[in-house]
């Protein structure tokens, strides 16, 4: 992808080159918090295993100056608060659990049940459509947006995501012309072997059981 560095313009190129060279120190989230927001962003990119993108760093680079969607929810303080506030939240429930061990502190399978829970009362279908599953004192729904909006807005910005996915990256100024299905720019290359590996059904059944076996059930 970055061999395509030549045909962008400078601000362009400034953009994307600047993800890949982030400052070392972090500059929103404190250590406490990093020790959260780091294995909670693993879990939900699975990202077990460097290389890992940067995800973190580049959360964190947003909130440090207040970059933002634009919105937010009613029901959640404005996204900076917001982060901070759920993290602690979810550091709580590592606490109340029966090792009394922070979330920091639990082996990534105890990490991932709590995250999961999250998770499964955000896609509760409760009786009363006014009063969605609440995790805390917040709507798990609005909750679980803000975590995976901002992990899958920062994994997709990076460059090594656009390489795993294909994506040949920014084409401005020259533009796409060939925007038929299945039509190619005469830079871009098919896959070597163009099909999925895994069918769609096949990767349910293996979620279900990857959370089974997260919940105790085999």
């Amino acid at each position: 992808m970055l061999s395509s560095v030549g045909q962008w313009d400078d601000v362009t190129a400034g953009v994307v080159l600047g993800r890949l060279a982030l400052p070392g120190e972090l500059a929103f989230f404190t250590p406490g918090e990093v020790a959260i927001a780091a294995p909670l962003l693993d879990l939900l990119l699975a990202q077990d295993g460097e290389p890992r993108i940067p995800v973190l760093a580049l959360i964190d680079q947003r909130l440090a100056v207040g970059e933002t969607d634009g919105w937010h929810y009613d029901d959640l303080p404005e996204d900076a608060q917001a982060w901070r506030a759920t993290l602690s939240a979810l550091d709580d429930d590592a606490r109340s659990g029966p090792t009394g061990r922070p979330f920091a502190e639990l082996p990534s399978p105890a990490q991932a049940v709590l995250v999961q829970s999250v998770h499964d009362l955000a896609n509760t279908v409760h009786p009363d459509p006014g009063q969605p599953g609440r995790w805390h004192e917040w709507p798990a729904q609005q909750v679980w947006s803000l975590w995976t909006r901002y992990a899958c807005t920062a994994f997709y910005s990076h460059p090594w995501a656009w390489n795993e996915i294909g994506f040949p990256g920014p084409a401005y100024p020259r533009g796409y012309l060939h925007a038929g299905v299945g039509d190619r720019e005469r830079w871009e290359r098919a896959d070597r072997v163009d099909r999925d590996p895994t069918t769609f059904a096949q990767r349910v059944e293996a979620a279900r059981r990857e959370h089974d076996r997260l919940r105790g059930g085999g």
